[in-house]
């Protein structure tokens, strides 16, 4: 052999070496059922028939384990039947339909498809997931090409800056290059990728306890307009667009390419940043010119107050606040083009930027323009403004920024429907049963929307509105106003439970296979007090998706409630057996536990809660509470202390440690505790007793009997309170006879 091949030859085998090293590694992490699978569906046989199911760790690539997010459950045939056409919606948490994926724009587009082509199966598989983007959905997307969708509707953009690998991200790092995301990407496909990812993230100390708590996460990490990483996000999106479109072509399926709407007119700028360039003798002139246009708008002189906001925009025309300002004040003047225009760019200079902006919708439009006769193209923001008399989308449309409310969702989904039809094939379009489509009332019934779930949504709203970084909008109290009025209205027109129930059970009975009208109605059931009928219902979704945690849990957390110990037990053990991060479950467990005096058990579901969840106050508490009966008192007291760290206001808590220090003979420490829980919640009797005794071990008499006396007012047949009141009269006539 000559030295060159010699060479060659050891060349090779130093590099086969570390090839066979990772081979090796990876064959044995495998085998030891290390790491997960990386692709969004997983295979699932039932009833001698292959499935595809959404894969519960999908998402670990792209966020902490502790702030994984989950789409609604899917499970489609893996063969496609036959007449079925099958959709699959490509986004995230809008195009999912949040707050109530039931009644999402998707599922309006099913029902107006199923009533005008009765003769084939519309099967409308949403993908959309919260939080994420166009990172996430390529490879969702490159799945999907193996699925057999007939056509794809891509609807993103609203977190390209927010999500995975965004400018303004949490969950990693912030707008990497693309090449430096693929890599990432593709090294964590494998199970040695996937220890390596969680060995460098204990290394580099990052914080294991953080609990998603929505947008307010974000507050930290506001961008300014002109932020170069900006410019990375926009490359990238454009890039990852083009593969999503590019699969989709590939795969044979059609593809409607929609522009993404927001809420233009009824939602301020999260955050405004000021140009910090600018000297401070013109930054002194600009807050002058500010302040005085922002009163002219409060004296409604809004022709006055434009003027001042234009003049003040020549100093610093990037601060967001100031653009929508100006904007109402020309909507306001009636010259409605203008205003929308500065409506626009307070959402493209908003420092917190939750909403798909101008240049998202750009780069949109152009891929369609580059894919001209290849796919179909609906911008969604003109189309949804077309019949609003200002021309610009607000409240009447969504619910806060980018979230639609019902109408905005049947409307998005009467949008899309028009454009499917025009790419049916001939043959499903012969069969169309009406010229017309179903009316939104008519879906409603069908989707099993009542006002009862119109009130649930509104809350949900509501409560969000009450947090940051919405709080920190001009007009939040307005706008809660507004949905709280909104809310009282539907309230009104709720009827009795009876009527209520008869609307839902009438839409299963036209799609009994529907396990989101069974989901609801179950949570109606609920609210109504029938916990027997709601768990039989989340049964039924059992059956239907038997690869989804969420009906097992719930399950088996009303079937805890009405004592039925063994099938609840069952239940939630087949809910985290499905997601072992499913804390909550862990939880409902230890409660079942902690009932049938298994306190080691009880412990260990709490504990292990806790250590999914660490900023939950309630499961350190209830961890203290099985330590309590395991007589772990000094661990129970740590545990109680660290609860009211993380929440002061859990009277649980207090009420644990109150127990705790009362019978380590601490009566003014747990007198206090008391004290706590009777003032957070005042009709709970039983502190109001245990405070009682712990006063009267202090002495304080008179103190002791106005606690007992507040017992009997709260439970007169309290036998044990008015032994206390006859004891400390007694005493007291002792102390002074």
């Amino acid at each position: 052999m000559s030295p060159r091949r010699r060479w060659l030859f050891r060349l090779a085998a130093f590099a086969l070496v570390p090839l066979l090293l990772f081979g090796g590694l990876e064959l044995v992490l495998r085998l030891a059922g290390c790491g997960y699978p990386a692709s969004f569906f997983e295979k699932y046989r039932a009833g001698g028939k292959e499935y595809l199911v959404n894969n519960e760790n999908f998402s670990l690539r792209f966020f902490p384990q502790q702030l994984a997010r989950f789409p609604s459950p899917v499970m489609f045939e893996s063969q496609k039947p036959a007449q079925t056409y099958r959709i699959f919606i490509l986004g995230e948490s809008a195009a999912r339909g949040e707050p109530e994926p039931a009644y999402g724009a998707s599922r309006y587009l099913e029902v107006l498809l199923d009533q005008r082509h009765p003769g084939t199966h519309f099967e409308v598989v949403n993908l959309g997931i919260t939080a994420i983007n166009s990172h996430v959905i390529l490879p969702i997307a490159r799945d999907c090409a193996k699925a057999s969708g007939d056509l794809w509707i891509i609807y993103m953009g609203n977190n390209e800056m927010v999500g995975p690998f965004g400018a303004a991200t949490v969950f990693g790092a912030k707008a990497p290059p693309l090449r430096v995301v693929r890599l990432s990407l593709a090294i964590q496909e494998t199970r040695t990728g996937q220890l390596l990812a969680d060995l460098g993230a204990k290394l580099n100390g990052k914080k294991s306890n953080a609990a998603w708590d929505g947008m307010k996460m974000f507050l930290g990490n506001q961008l300014r307009a002109d932020d170069p990483r900006k410019e990375v996000v926009y490359q990238n999106f454009e890039r990852n667009l083009a593969d999503i479109v590019r699969a989709g072509l590939d795969s044979g399926a059609k593809i409607l390419l929609s522009t993404v709407a927001v809420n233009l007119k009824d939602c301020p700028p999260f955050a405004s940043l000021t140009d910090s360039n600018l000297p401070a003798a013109e930054r002194a002139r600009f807050d002058k010119m500010y302040a005085e246009a922002s009163e002219k708008q409060r004296q409604t002189n809004f022709i006055g107050a434009a003027q001042g906001f234009a003049e003040a925009a020549k100093l610093d025309p990037k601060y967001a606040e100031l653009q929508y300002h100006w904007g109402e004040c020309l909507l306001a003047a009636t010259n409605f083009t203008a205003a929308r225009e500065h409506f626009q760019l307070a959402c493209d200079d908003d420092a917190l930027p939750f909403r798909a902006d101008s240049r998202v919708n750009s780069i949109i439009q152009k891929m369609a323009q580059q894919h001209a006769g290849d796919l179909v193209f609906v911008d969604a923001s003109a189309a949804l403004e077309k019949d609003l008399p200002p021309g610009v989308c607000g409240q009447e449309t969504f619910f806060e920024h980018v979230h639609f409310n019902f109408d905005g969702n049947f409307r998005l989904g009467r949008v899309w429907a028009e454009q499917v039809e025009k790419m049916l094939p001939a043959g499903i379009l012969r069969t169309a049963r009406t010229n017309s489509w179903a009316a939104q009332e008519s879906c409603d019934q069908l989707l099993g929307l009542t006002d009862w779930n119109r009130c649930a949504a509104m809350e949900t709203i509501i409560d969000r509105l009450h947090r940051p970084p919405f709080t920190d909008q001009t007009d939040n109290a307005r706008r809660r106003q507004s949905l709280r009025d909104e809310e009282m209205e539907f309230r009104r027109r709720i009827g009795p439970a009876v009527d209520t129930a008869k609307i839902f059970q009438a839409a299963i009975d036209q799609a009994p296979q529907d396990h989101f009208l069974r989901e609801k109605f179950a949570a109606f059931l609920e609210s109504a007090g029938d916990l027997r009928l709601a768990a039989a219902q989340w049964q039924s979704v059992q059956e239907l998706l038997p690869h989804s945690c969420e009906s097992f849990y719930q399950a088996g957390r009303l079937l805890s409630k009405l004592d039925q110990w063994d099938e609840a037990e069952a239940a939630l053990t087949k809910a985290v057996s499905l997601r072992p991060r499913l804390a909550e479950g862990w939880y409902e467990l230890g409660g079942i536990h902690l009932a049938t005096g298994k306190f080691e058990p009880a412990f260990q579901n709490y504990n292990h809660a806790r250590v999914l969840n660490p900023q939950n106050a309630v499961y350190y508490a209830f961890t203290g509470k099985a330590l309590t009966k395991l007589n772990r008192h000094t661990e129970a007291i740590q545990f109680y202390r660290q609860a009211i760290q993380l929440q002061p206001d859990l009277w649980e808590a207090h009420f644990g440690l109150g127990d705790e220090l009362g019978a380590a003979s601490q009566f003014s420490e747990a007198e206090t505790e008391y004290g706590q829980v009777t003032q957070l919640r005042p009709a709970i009797a039983v502190a109001h007793l245990d405070r009682g005794v712990m006063l009267a071990r202090l002495g304080r008499f008179d103190e002791a009997l106005r606690e007992f006396q507040e017992t009997l007012r709260l439970e007169p047949s309290n036998k044990q309170a008015q032994e206390y009141v006859n004891r400390v009269i007694g005493w007291r006539n002792q102390q002074h006879p």
